[in-house]
């Protein structure tokens, strides 16, 4: 597999944590402590393995914030709070199959990439055998129960200090083990997954879990560990790349082919001169439903399609393939492609039900560098996920993809990059965001075993807020004409019909006691939020209803210019209104204004290329669960405050 290595952070660069955190002093921690048993189980662990308190309960919280997640798989087959691995617990498919148009360019034949061949399992995805092996249990004890799962990464970390040959109860003394603990092949990734660990022990934190447990780290800011440890695990180290990554992050070359295939054809992006040729308005969000090496197999493959970034699960690790110049085919949508960053993260939406913190903090650093640099604005409406990106024609609808799914959680990950949901508005204001307690919006989703077997997913927190036709619990989810016809949704966790979800903001329809209904996809959708435990907060911004005298106005999933702004040689490009109705007296969020663009690109050559620029403005509302464009020139625009 064609790598460079790292771009990394000076000594102790990466030890600054992210927004978020609650700093410690050590009385703190110590009034956390009595009554959890958690606490009270990192404690004994600790002791037990002869492992510095504050060591395990930094690696923990990088791994997973101290969370047990029901005994559930992360996204990448971690359990419990230490992260321990099994990959014979989940499958790999890859995000794309033949059935699906990552490009989604009606100008070019349909881009249809084969599935990608099964995965064996690396001993980094297995560390539940050795912590197993070293407790003298099994691997289904150390994936289930939360105490056997501390004490199982106490003697891994232990085991880890032993090779390393330190004698030593200090935390300083400790950096290798946990470098050695990230999995990672090479020192640089190593090295971050360990600046990370530290930076939470000088900072300190405490929260309470999924399951009601008072955590807490006291900050101790004299603990400056022996980076230098991390050079003796033999571990890759080469030069640093020339990768287009914000330097607090480990991140590794893995380019993608920019190739001629025969019979005219080529793969798997297209060379572009972004942002001149057109404005990057968004950055979104998948999972690659298969593992890290596969998908970085699968980038390489001149034959299958690109994206931007891979981010690693079990330390962060972040891969470039695509220059951000460039335009990847990874969201179905091209015009979204077109004006797209797409960052893929290891890991399976459904098969798995949570994310690592060393990937949402990687992923944030990421994301917030990028929007930086493209003055992308930090809000849902443009950090979207692959959920979000609209179908192109009515026919594509049902394809479109839904990662990376209910579980990822858009309220932690925008308090990283800065930016938490907030209320705006007044009480009275015709505008809401979503905006539930990730921490206690449990949802019991379906299909997490197999898509559309109708058995339910472990009862887990959700970023999702489910809409209902009715201001009760027992009404009938409301109806996607796209997907599901004149049916209603499901609980599927792959049905994203009757779903809000977190950051996206609504024009109200109704409030009826602790219910609040939103306009969705041409209808009042409902959803509990009640005042002690709200759903939404009040925003403000402007929404779009049609102008008077306009019974209907058309909703597209794409902002192509009118036929007339095609040069001679381009074909012009279909305006396919989506099968909803945006009728007169409905209002929608307004999300911005693009600009419209066709960017026609199906040569090799790119000196061959045009981006098509028309007359018309577009209006981006949030529409349903997914974005969606009107012409301007049909919608009335109003404020909400």
């Amino acid at each position: 597999m064609s790598r460079s290595v790292h771009r990394i952070a000076a000594a102790g660069a990466g030890l600054a944590l992210l927004a978020g955190l609650t700093v410690l002093t050590a009385p703190a921690q110590a009034a956390a402590a009595p009554g959890s048993q958690r606490q009270r189980d990192f404690a004994a662990a600790a002791g037990e393995f002869g492992v510095p308190l504050d060591v395990l309960l930094g690696v923990s919280y990088l791994e997973s914030r101290w969370d047990d997640h029901a005994g559930t798989p992360s996204t990448a087959a971690g359990y419990g709070p230490m992260h321990l691995t099994d990959l014979r617990t989940a499958g790999a498919t890859g995000e794309f199959g033949p059935s699906d148009d990552p490009r989604g360019d009606d100008a070019r034949p349909g881009f249809r990439p084969m599935a990608p061949p099964p995965t064996t399992a690396s001993p980094s995805l297995q560390t539940a055998d050795a912590a197993a092996a070293l407790l003298r249990t099994d691997a289904t004890t150390v994936r289930t129960d939360p105490k056997q799962n501390i004490r199982g990464g106490a003697a891994l970390l232990a085991q880890y200090q032993r090779q390393l040959g330190v004698r030593s109860e200090a935390a300083k003394d400790w950096y290798g083990a946990v470098a050695r603990y990230s999995g990672s092949e090479d020192v640089a990734a190593a090295r971050s997954f360990a600046d990370e660990v530290y930076g939470t022990i000088s900072s300190g934190v405490m929260r309470t879990t999924d399951d009601g447990q008072n955590v807490a780290l006291a900050a101790a800011k004299d603990v400056k560990p022996d980076r230098t440890q991390a050079d003796r695990l033999g571990l890759r180290a080469d030069a640093p790349p020339a990768a287009e990554c914000p330097e607090s992050v480990a991140c590794e070359s893995v380019p993608a082919p920019y190739q001629q295939l025969p019979v005219g054809s080529y793969g798997n992006h297209d060379v572009a001169d972004r942002p001149t040729s057109q404005k990057i308005d968004y950055i979104v969000i998948h999972d690659t439903e298969t593992t890290w090496d596969q998908a970085l197999k699968l980038v390489q493959d001149p034959t299958y399609l690109a994206w931007h970034y891979t981010v690693r699960s079990q330390d962060g690790l972040i891969a470039q393939h695509v220059p951000t110049k460039d335009v990847g085919w990874h969201a179905g949508n091209w015009y979204v492609n077109s004006k797209s960053i797409g960052i893929e993260h290891e890991g399976f939406a459904a098969q798995g039900t949570w994310f690592t913190e060393a990937m949402y903090r990687s992923s944030a650093k990421l994301v917030r560098y990028l929007a930086g640099r493209y003055r992308i604005p930090l809000d849902r409406a443009h950090i979207i996920g692959h959920d979000n990106v609209p179908g192109t024609t009515p026919a594509t609808i049902a394809g479109m993809h839904w990662d990376p799914g209910p579980y990822w959680d858009w309220q932690h990950y925008f308090e990283l990059l800065g930016a938490p949901p907030h209320r705006t508005g007044s009480t009275s204001s015709p505008l809401v965001t979503i905006a539930p307690d990730y921490q206690r919006n449990p949802q019991t989703f379906t299909g997490c075993d197999q898509i559309g077997s109708g058995n339910p997913c472990p009862a887990m927190n959700s970023e999702a807020v489910v809409l209902h036709t009715a201001p009760s619990d027992s009404a009938p989810l409301v109806s996607d004409p796209g997907l599901h016809g004149t049916g209603p949704s499901t609980m599927d966790v792959s049905d994203v019909g009757s779903r809000a979800a977190t950051g996206q903001q609504y024009a109200v329809a109704d409030r009826s006691g602790e219910w609040t209904a939103i306009w969705y996809l041409g209808q009042k959708a409902w959803f509990h939020n009640p005042g002690t435990a709200p759903a939404a907060v009040p925003a403000s911004g402007m929404i779009a209803t049609p102008k008077p005298g306009k019974a209907t106005i058309p909703v597209y999933g794409r902002a192509y210019p009118e036929a007339s702004a095609y040069p001679a040689n381009i074909p012009p490009q279909a305006l396919a209104p989506m099968p909803y109705t945006f009728a007169a007296g409905q209002r929608y969020a307004v999300n911005g204004f693009q600009p419209s663009e066709y960017l026609w690109a199906t040569t090799f050559d790119p000196a061959q290329h045009v981006v098509v620029r028309g007359k018309t403005t577009y209006v981006q509302v949030q529409f349903g669960h997914r974005i969606e464009y009107v012409n301007l020139d049909d919608v009335q625009l109003l404020p909400a405050y």
